[in-house]
């Protein structure tokens, strides 16, 4: 009998998918519907299974989580990030880590794309006014004609490309993997910063990619320019983002995530007037839920299979 356990789903999303109750329909599932809170918590719900399906990145995977669940063979992630999981540790402990790349690519990129015109065509400030009874125009920034620079061409920044181009910018872009099959022009990181109007973050977080773009880099960018992140907060200095948004170097910027989340109350970013701010939903849409949590439960039969697919580490 398969041993499975799904220990922090909450908010709750994977209780109300189609997947989940094909799964718990034929399988016994342990569900929990609260965080763990601490990580004493979290060993203690998964310690006697075999197979775990992660919803909530702030349960952290830890060699000493690792080291105690010595039944654990597979640790299915929902979701392409593994920043909260020590991956050489899963490796060392011979636990194999799957995870659910391309599922929310469209549904990120469209809310890149949101937060873009957002920013430049000052929607928050715009909407404010007019509900106050003022009826103010003039100052939005129009897009087209103007350069896009992405950073990380993977399944979300080609996307995310594409709708650049669709609406008639010009798309440069820097990636760790350069391959010019990926169809679009590409620059060193030194040059699409100066060069682009708008800089849109689309790297995974790693030990290499914190801290990525620092003061130094976002002094390189455009008077003017535009910078948004969708991918994680501590890839971008906060402090130093701040710094440019507050002194004007920095049109604006849209942020889906931040170093700190939930982001705490009256934090300097709430304060930056041409910040637009969503609360880490890029990838939160009903079609990404069900298709990445079914994905998430496949990747399990694969595994059990004996033809694991998705794999970020054996």
């Amino acid at each position: 009998m398969l041993s499975l356990v799904i220990p922090d789903d909450s908010p709750a999303v994977m209780a109300a998918s189609h997947a989940y109750r094909e799964l718990s329909a034929t399988h016994s599932v342990r569900y929990y519907d609260s965080l763990p809170g601490s990580e004493d918590a979290l060993i203690d719900r998964i310690l006697d299974f075999e197979v775990v399906i992660n919803i909530r990145s702030s349960s952290k995977f830890t060699e000493r989580v690792f080291a105690s669940c010595r039944n654990l063979k597979l640790l299915s992630l929902w979701g392409t990030g593994t920043d909260n999981v020590d991956l050489a540790a899963a490796a060392r402990h011979g636990v194999t880590v799957t995870n659910t790349p391309g599922v929310a690519a469209v549904s990120i990129a469209e809310h890149s794309l949101m937060l873009t015109l957002a920013v430049a065509r000052k929607i928050i400030g715009l909407h404010n006014r007019t509900v106050a009874g003022e009826w103010a125009k003039g100052q939005s920034v129009q897009l087209c004609g103007k350069t896009l620079g992405i950073i990380g061409l993977g399944a979300i920044g080609r996307q995310f490309a594409r709708l650049g181009q669709g609406i008639g910018m010009k798309v440069v872009a820097w990636t760790m993997h350069p391959n010019p099959a990926l169809g679009f022009e590409l620059v060193e990181l030194t040059e699409l910063l100066r060069a682009s109007d708008v800089v849109s973050v689309h790297l995974r977080q790693s030990p290499q990619t914190i801290g990525f773009l620092g003061r130094e880099q976002l002094a390189m960018m455009k008077q003017g320019a535009i910078l948004i992140n969708t991918a994680r907060g501590p890839i971008v200095e906060e402090t130093a983002l701040v710094e440019a948004l507050q002194s004007g170097r920095l049109a604006g910027a849209g942020l889906d995530v931040f170093d700190q989340e939930p982001l705490p109350k009256n934090h300097p970013l709430t304060h930056c007037e041409t910040a637009v701010l969503t609360p880490h939903c890029a990838g939160v849409t009903p079609e990404v839920l069900e298709a990445g949590l079914a994905l998430s439960i496949e990747n399990v039969f694969s595994f059990l299979g004996g033809k694991a697919r998705n794999v970020v580490t054996a």
